[in-house]
């Protein structure tokens, strides 16, 4: 059985991770953090399922990591980095889906990679990653031409935009047309804008509701457009691919670090 832990496991999608690694049959939860005065703490991290698994919900991150082999953490930048540091010094592994990073924090990780295997993705869905693939092909072969806009939607509770996925589609296309997102990326639009530049590649967002995730990155020429899309009705796909995650890095030889994506758990590459 693969040990896991899940951080965040009073949230929304801790406790689809939770659910997750339950339902599995070759998984087994073997921690649940989350922060300080959180609800949850002290709780059995099956509650909210009606079961009881004998995990307790903690803040002590030594304690939540004790029998782990692999941490699953969809959580804030700065607990992320924090759980990473505590992961290095005890050989756990680590699945990292949150978003918001600053490029310092990002180099972090990479940093943290170089000792433990960790397979860090802006999104675990499987869908998403394939479309990642499908954005560079349509990118690479429709050429300069076609404008590129990238429209994204979450739920109202979403603190950082655009998304990590809107970013990383964002990255796919830029890429493959050999251009620097962070030249060619237009992230605002207020007043008077003046024509579209051309190459570049516009990012709209919207917040509202209960919208799990929405992605929609449009390639439009004279005369036509060509749409791709991903729409989430659920964040049991995230979890989904979080677990084939954590199996990828089980897989890995013993002690072998690396910085990993889901192109590579899903073998894209």
């Amino acid at each position: 059985m693969l040990n896991i832990a899940v951080a965040g496991a009073g949230g929304r999608m801790g406790r689809m991770l939770i659910e997750a690694v339950l339902a599995s049959g070759d998984c087994r939860l073997a921690g649940a953090l989350d922060v300080a005065g959180s609800p949850a703490i002290g709780s059995d991290a099956g509650t909210f399922l009606g079961r009881t698994t004998g995990v307790t919900i903690t803040a002590d991150l030594r304690a939540g990591l004790a029998g782990a082999s692999v941490l699953i953490d969809f959580t804030r930048p700065e607990g992320t980095l924090a759980h990473l540091v505590l992961c290095r010094e005890l050989g756990v592994r680590a699945v990292v889906g949150t978003t918001g990073f600053s490029a310092e924090q990002q180099a972090a990780i990479a940093g943290h990679a170089q000792q433990v295997a960790t397979v860090f993705a802006a999104n675990m869905s499987v869908g998403v990653n394939v479309m990642l693939q499908l954005l560079a092909q349509a990118a690479q072969a429709l050429g300069p031409g076609y404008d590129i806009e990238v429209v994204e939607a979450h739920h109202q509770h979403k603190v950082d935009a655009p998304s990590g996925t809107a970013l990383a589609m964002g990255e796919a296309v830029a890429r493959a047309r050999g251009v620097d997102l962070a030249q060619q990326g237009v992230f605002t639009r207020h007043g008077h804008t003046g024509e579209r530049r051309p190459g570049s590649i516009g990012f709209a967002t919207v917040r509202g509701g209960d919208i799990v995730g929405e992605h929609t990155v449009l390639f439009c020429g004279t005369g036509e457009r060509i749409e791709i899309a991903h729409k989430s009705s659920s964040r049991s796909n995230y979890a989904d691919g979080s677990l084939r995650a954590a199996r990828f890095l089980a897989g890995l030889p013993a002690g072998q670090p690396g910085l990993y994506g889901m192109d590579d758990v899903l073998a894209l590459g």
